[in-house]
């Protein structure tokens, strides 16, 4: 019934790769699918990708992770607070998707019409800039 729009966006908040999943499922189950194929010096996450699995793969893939700890992590880790900073880019892209109804409100009922739908906001605020 609902459904969740994972992005990752470069610096200047343009949308790189969008997948959609329904709503139930966990963000970091796409974590992987998110970063494969780019090359960053850095990948910037929220706690909700705070995985040793992930982590791992962030680090095999060449780039630094600055993913703030769980509070449940047993072994804290440190992370640069300052470049955290940034993930603000990614919460500005979804800011100015939901600016088109058709996104916010979900007017689409198929996956692959609101993909398409999606995709083409992207490439209005991709142009945007």
């Amino acid at each position: 019934m609902s459904t969740k729009i994972h992005a990752a966006v470069d610096m200047l908040g343009k949308p790189v790769r969008l997948i959609l999943t329904p709503g139930q499922v966990s963000e970091s189950k796409q974590a992987k699918a998110l970063i494969s194929g780019f090359e960053a010096n850095m990948v910037i996450a929220d706690k909700g990708y705070d995985a040793d699995e992930i982590l791992l793969a962030i680090e095999a893939a060449g780039s630094e992770a600055i993913v703030p700890p769980r509070i449940n992590r047993i072994v804290r880790r440190d992370y640069n607070r300052d470049i955290y900073k940034q993930r603000n880019h990614v919460e500005r892209f979804f800011q100015k998707i939901k600016n088109y109804r058709r996104i916010a409100t979900r007017y689409e009922r198929l996956a692959v019409t609101f993909s398409a739908m999606l995709h083409l906001v992207a490439c209005v605020v991709w142009l945007s800039y």
